[in-house]
């Protein structure tokens, strides 16, 4: 037996188990759709207010105040920069890196089930078409078997309308998934949009001084202004002998 006729073997099994592929498919978009709604719902009530509330602790020139509000929420934004600002006292540069650093780790938890949602919704109308395909291979099996007085022609025709459906099911699996993975990428960039925005605001405000971080840059400038001073002193001691 060649290869020809093992395939021939293999398509005549016919298009239903590919109709229960896609059906398993289709209930595993549908539960990866459902776990991205229900987190992304999630994340947006734990990031409401978080604008206000930076806007109120930034009035109060205290760190530790932009501590508390950011631990308040616990939204991938509020994490980000929560992680960040530990970095605070290497100034804005480190904040800035160190929140980069951030957003690649959260980019990890928000893409979580988009790669599924996007190659099913590419690939979903294929595994349909394949189907049709072995329905159709399938039906010109039994019309070739088909006495002069038409009987058969019923299981010919059952063929060419299970292929049919396989290729209507494979559509229709993809159409979810296509729309979820967009919809899942509009959200993400808008949460590492939010992250950068507040990240600028944060940095913008440590470039401002605030209370903590004040002692320790006139301490940075003491030191670095100590050698000078000490060296003038020299020279004015040696001008005097």
């Amino acid at each position: 037996m060649n290869i020809v006729d093992q395939l021939l073997r293999v398509s005549l099994l016919g298009a239903t188990w590919v109709l229960y592929l896609l059906i398993a498919l289709s209930v595993a978009s549908l539960a990866a759709i459902f776990e991205r709604w229900v987190y992304f719902r999630k994340n947006a009530k734990s990031s409401a207010g978080l604008r206000e509330d930076l806007d109120r602790a930034f009035e109060s020139d205290d760190v530790a105040v932009i501590a508390d509000v950011l631990r308040k929420h616990e939204s991938v934004e509020a994490q980000a920069l929560r992680a960040a600002l530990a970095f605070r006292k290497g100034g804005p540069a480190a904040f800035t890196e160190a929140l980069e650093a951030q957003i690649e780790r959260a980019r990890v938890q928000l893409d979580r089930g988009m790669n599924f949602l996007g190659t099913l919704g590419n690939n979903a109308p294929f595994i349909g078409l394949f189907g049709t395909i072995i329905g159709v291979i399938e039906a010109f099996q039994h019309l070739g078997v088909t006495t002069a007085d038409g009987s058969g022609m019923e299981k010919v025709m059952a063929g060419i309308a299970e292929a049919l459906i396989a290729t209507a099911v494979g559509i229709f699996v993809a159409i979810p998934a296509v729309v979820a993975f967009n919809a899942g990428q509009k959200k993400i960039a808008e949460i590492e949009g939010n992250i950068v925005a507040f990240g600028r605001l944060i940095s913008a405000w440590l470039r401002s001084g605030p209370a903590d971080t004040a002692p320790e840059a006139a301490a940075k400038a003491a030191d670095a202004a100590a050698p000078v001073t000490s060296s003038s002193s020299s020279l004015a001691l040696e001008g005097a002998h």
